[in-house]
């Protein structure tokens, strides 16, 4: 029995060390229950959505008004995360996502739930991930260090799409059989595990000192200015627009042609969401194992294209096995070109630009879904889901091959990231 646990911890220290930070366990195990509860209401807001309204534009403009407060505020609060514990401010935001899913299922157990008071939980929890999601992302490196920071990622990411497996199975059969209500009852209360983790860490928080006479635009713009000379991290950001903005609006597009194109029910929208899922889990091991050798560009420009070319083909397919294929192709391509660039911009940005650095990548990644979201929900309603994802792979190929080319003619003035560090 000590040989086989030796051998287990042989194995996590070699290849999930970020795990050996007994803070980072705690974050990372309350993670992998929340997140399931969280892919599990995504996929019942989908449905019910579409289920009271019919309209793939409308389920667009949902996920627009969901991500619409990243796209305004997400700045803004990327120059106040660093001016106050990342602790306290995620203690916050976990627990407003908590009341929002448990208010939601309570509308629908009530039967009085409208799209119009979708639209407003939908944004509200929009306001509260523009300040949750950039403080995560920084919250690593306090956590676990810059040496396993890549390795947290990667650990984070799989369990980001673990959850994409189980929550939508989940999801869909309990829709099937006692409906959505379920799925928002269950995802409140998943919280529970992620604000004991949080309460249980201790941890030194780095908070930026204020700047005497530096106003919050003139921040702002310190922060586009330092991406903007840095070849390796401006390359970065302009990938993660094109490919945030055009390739990642499943939650459209799977239950449009589902039912449009394929003609099938709850239980394949849950399948082909795990079939994402399980291509997402097998590009965060591949980025687990492969951690210590660092965030490689040649990996995000190969994914960009080929998340382009599998979208294209998404729109050629009418059998939900050749759909879920394709899906797993692409969610393979996702986590190792999103993992490699949130790694990229969190290694090499220095300590004081690092929160400021990580909203505009929030804003790119995540905030620039409204745009993605009514563009991609418009098209399917006028051309079809198929035309959507043919629409979505083209203007995701041709403007990251030309980022590609761009920035192959350019002088490198990257720094190494410990020559980063202020």
């Amino acid at each position: 029995m000590s040989m086989i646990l030796s051998s287990g911890e042989r194995f996590i220290h070699k290849h999930f060390h970020a795990l050996t930070h007994r803070n980072f366990r705690y974050f990372w195990l309350g993670q992998c229950v929340s997140l399931i509860g969280t892919w599990m209401q995504n996929i019942g807001q989908s449905w019910l959505v579409l289920t009271l309204t019919g309209s793939p534009f409308l389920l667009g403009l949902i996920a627009a008004m969901q991500f619409l407060p990243i796209t305004i505020f997400s700045l803004f609060a990327g120059t106040l995360i660093d001016k106050f514990p990342k602790k306290k401010i995620l203690l916050v935001t976990q627990s407003v996502s908590m009341v929002l899913a448990l208010t939601l299922s309570i509308l629908v157990f009530t039967h009085t739930v409208q799209y119009s008071y979708v639209m407003v939980l939908a944004f509200l929890l929009g306001v509260t991930n523009t300040f949750d999601m950039p403080t995560r992302q920084s919250f690593n490196i306090e956590i676990v260090g810059k040496e396993d920071l890549m390795n947290a990622i990667a650990l984070n990411s799989t369990t980001f799409n673990l959850a994409r497996i189980i929550g939508p199975a989940i999801g869909a059969t309990m829709m099937a059989l006692l409906g959505p209500a379920w799925c928002f009852l269950l995802n409140g209360l998943s919280f529970i595990a992620v604000i004991y983790g949080l309460t249980r860490i201790q941890t030194t928080p780095y908070v930026r000192q204020k700047k005497q006479n530096v106003g919050i635009f003139r921040e702002i713009k310190d922060g586009f200015v330092y991406i903007s000379r840095d070849k390796r991290l401006a390359q970065t950001i302009l990938l993660v627009t094109v490919v945030g903005t055009m390739a990642y609006n499943f939650n459209v597009l799977i239950p449009v042609f589902t039912k449009d194109v394929l003609h099938l029910k709850e239980q394949t929208y849950g399948v082909l969401m795990s079939c994402l899922g399980i291509g997402s889990l097998i590009g965060a091991l591949t980025m687990s194992l492969r951690s210590k050798t660092g965030p490689k560009m040649a990996v995000s420009i190969v994914c960009s294209i080929l998340i382009s070319i599998f979208l294209i083909l998404n729109g050629f397919a009418t059998s939900p096995y050749v759909t879920g294929i394709l899906l797993a192709l692409n969610g393979t391509c996702n986590i190792l070109f999103a993992t490699t660039c949130n790694s990229t911009l969190q290694m090499y940005a220095k300590d004081e630009y690092r929160s400021r650095v990580m909203s505009i990548y929030s804003l790119v990644f995540a905030g620039s879904t409204p745009i993605g979201s009514l563009f991609t929900g418009s098209v399917a309603s006028h051309f079809g889901a198929n035309g959507a994802f043919i629409a979505c792979g083209l203007l995701c190929l041709i403007p990251c091959s030309i980022i590609i080319l761009l920035y192959r003619k350019k002088p490198d003035s990257s720094g190494d990231p410990a020559g980063n560090q202020a």
